[in-house]
């Protein structure tokens, strides 16, 4: 059962004298007389910082003792939850007082900046936030105050995008998600290279997010040195897609690291080859390759693969053949390990979130732009990532054993 709401009697009788003096008829009235008593509020706070800076109130000039005095008001508007509010901003003659109440080159006393930056990561477009803060909270923002707004974060992100990370990771997920940017008055397609990382105590971060030309090598090459560059000594295991050359970039950075590559987009690329007629029979052969308990059951399963459909689907089983020393990498660890790295569900889950964020924005007017939105979507994902698989005490265990000659008990700490 629902408890009545109590007010003291003290509480009561203010809000009769306020009903009595407003007579509100609805809660837009209340809603009126909340942003005229905020104003007033902030007002009375003015006032009474400029008494304390010059040490006597207004009109007591036998306890002055001071040199300096009142020197009328500025005008000043600022935007508040409730609206935009006008002020009287109280001036002192020497120039010297300091509000604190609504500091100087304050325009915005309520928190419609974290608010804004909130929409903007979940995808709403610069009108779209203009139009909900007119609705919602009677506050003008034209779109160009709220990009303004939303560029204020840059600083911060680029600075994300350069801190120093972990000295080891256990797995590293890259893959890449691509934007329609315009570049020199032309559209071009561009590929934001993102890498997750699991630390050896088990939890996740966005390693960064980097904006380059088409998906290749040479610039993974790139990304990975900034990784070492920031702090990143070495990779256990690194689960990548299918990208010609992946492995060798991972080679050229981090020589130690295994490399699985993931299943998943192998079966999707070995399957668009296959008519609909023979897919179930495919698909249920290739099950006996991936989810065999051991490498060697695998094998024997690959070899049945070949035999059985390789002169109808050359390419597909030679796929199978040529990657099968990347493909076959998490037969060497335990079930909870194999689970975590053989495919990069991981990061493309992340990248789904990503593109969904952006769906209302088919072009992004610089590079800028979109790394803005992506670093504030990515904040805004990563909030959730408060756990570690739940097998992970395990799982680290096994990392110490098969990993003994790279993991030190001072890595976990």
């Amino acid at each position: 059962m629902a408890r009545q709401r109590k007010l003291s009697p003290e509480r009561k009788d203010f809000l009769q004298k306020l009903l009595s003096a407003y007579q509100p008829e609805g809660a837009q009235d209340v809603q009126n007389m909340l942003k005229d008593l905020f104003g007033d509020t902030l007002q009375t706070l003015l006032e009474a910082e400029m008494d304390e800076h010059l040490g006597y109130s207004k009109y007591d000039y036998k306890n002055k003792d001071t040199d300096d005095s009142r020197n009328g008001y500025s005008k000043k508007t600022v935007t508040s939850t409730m609206g935009n509010i006008p002020l009287d901003i109280p001036r002192d003659r020497k120039g010297e007082f300091q509000p604190q109440a609504v500091k100087k080159n304050q325009t915005d006393v309520s928190n419609i900046e974290d608010q804004v930056l909130s929409m903007y990561a979940k995808g709403m477009t610069t009108r779209d936030i203009t139009a909900h803060l007119k609705e919602i909270y009677g506050v003008d923002a034209s779109a160009e105050m709220i990009s303004r707004m939303t560029d204020r974060i840059l600083p911060i992100a680029k600075e994300w995008q350069n801190r120093p990370l972990a000295k080891k990771y256990a797995i590293v997920f890259m893959d890449a998600v691509h934007f329609h940017v315009r570049q020199d008055a032309q559209i071009v397609k561009k590929a934001v290279y993102v890498a997750i990382g699991t630390r050896l105590d088990g939890y996740r971060e966005v390693l960064g997010l980097w904006i380059g030309g088409n998906e290749s090598a040479k610039y993974w090459v790139g990304v990975l040195n900034e990784i070492r560059n920031r702090g990143t000594e070495d990779i256990f295991i690194a689960s990548v897609d299918g990208l010609t050359g992946f492995v060798d970039a991972i080679g050229a950075v981090y020589p130690a690291a295994e490399v699985q590559r993931c299943i998943v987009h192998q079966i999707r690329y070995t399957t668009k080859f296959v008519y609909y007629k023979d897919m179930k029979a495919f698909i249920q052969d290739l099950k006996g390759i991936y989810q065999a308990p051991t490498l060697e059951q695998a094998e024997v399963a690959l070899d049945a693969l070949e035999e059985k459909w390789s002169d109808k689907y050359p390419s597909s089983v030679q796929s199978w053949r040529n990657n099968w020393p990347q493909l076959s990498t998490y037969f060497k660890y335990p079930l909870e390990m194999r689970k975590m790295i053989y495919t990069t569900n991981q990061i493309e889950n992340f990248n789904r979130q990503l593109r969904k964020v952006s769906k209302s924005r088919t072009i992004f007017p610089t590079d800028d732009s979109l790394f803005k939105l992506l670093y504030l979507a990515t904040i805004d994902i990563t909030k959730k990532w408060s756990g570690r698989n739940h097998d992970w005490n395990k799982i680290v265990s096994q990392l110490f054993i098969y990993f003994a000659d790279r993991i030190e008990p001072a890595d976990l700490e």
